[in-house]
């Protein structure tokens, strides 16, 4: 059959990112707990087209996904990028996969158990230059305000947050450890179960630790490089504001790429 995609193109544009992209795909990741943990992730996998070619092989890409799908890990990501450079004869491939992780937590007081989600991403590009790949975690907490517990006779206005974490990848890390550090740097920790005990003992907790934004992004980033794991690394800190009709926010980005 003829092969319409590697037909010339004429208008000599080259193209920097043509693939996949809203795959959704079950995949298998590492848990540290329970060994594997399989999800339902959301894929987005390009690679570059020269200009003198017409079309890329989209279908490519998704057979480069069946193969790796039941072990998306660290250690393989970089090798399945390396794959669909090879199967599309590319300079530079590209990919994005999303997925929701979860973790069973115990309440603090009465112990109960429940499954918290936590939204990860792997991310990587490939060429002959350099390979980067990079672990994305999203961490929910919660926080107390120090400036409204300063300054009011009762009480302080609190709201939940999210921890947005960028990781440059070189050395193994377990995503549970690094969701430790994020859920220590806030006030509190949010869970999905909670009985009242657990919520009388959150709230007073969350009250002796007050948290900024600020103080987020500090924390986590000290704790972070103490660790000597990551090379380089951002943290961003959302809190969805009780009082404002904002968000309150902080980014910190620490080491480098190159």
């Amino acid at each position: 059959m003829k092969d319409v995609q590697n037909q010339h193109d004429p208008r000599r544009i080259e193209i920097q990112k043509v693939g996949v992209k809203n795959v959704k795909y079950p995949i298998v990741v590492l848990d540290k707990n329970n060994q594997t943990q399989a999800t339902v992730a959301t894929i987005n996998m390009y690679a570059d087209l020269p200009h003198e070619f017409k079309g890329t092989h989209m279908s490519r890409f998704i057979d480069v996904v069946n193969e790796y799908y039941v072990d998306i890990s660290m250690h393989n990501f970089l090798e399945m990028l390396g794959k669909v450079r090879a199967f599309l004869d590319a300079s530079r491939a590209y990919a994005e996969v999303i997925f929701p992780y979860f973790i069973e937590k115990q309440a603090p007081v009465s112990g109960e158990r429940s499954m918290m989600e936590y939204v990860c991403e792997y991310m990587g590009e490939v060429s002959d230059q350099y390979e980067h790949f990079y672990v994305g975690i999203q961490v929910p907490i919660a926080t107390v305000c120090p400036c409204s517990q300063e300054i009011s006779e009762v009480g302080a206005h609190n709201q939940r947050g999210i921890v947005r974490l960028k990781l440059l990848f070189e050395n193994f890390f377990w995503i549970e450890d690094v969701i430790s550090i994020v859920e220590q740097s806030g006030s509190s920790e949010v869970y999905t179960l909670l009985k009242r005990e657990d919520e009388k003992y959150i709230t007073e907790q969350a009250f002796k630790r007050p948290r900024f934004v600020e103080d987020v992004v500090r924390e986590v980033t000290q704790k972070l490089e103490e660790t000597g794991d990551f090379r380089w690394f951002s943290v961003e800190a959302e809190n969805f504001e009780s009082i404002h009709n904002h968000s309150a926010y902080a980014y910190v980005e620490r080491g480098s790429i190159d």
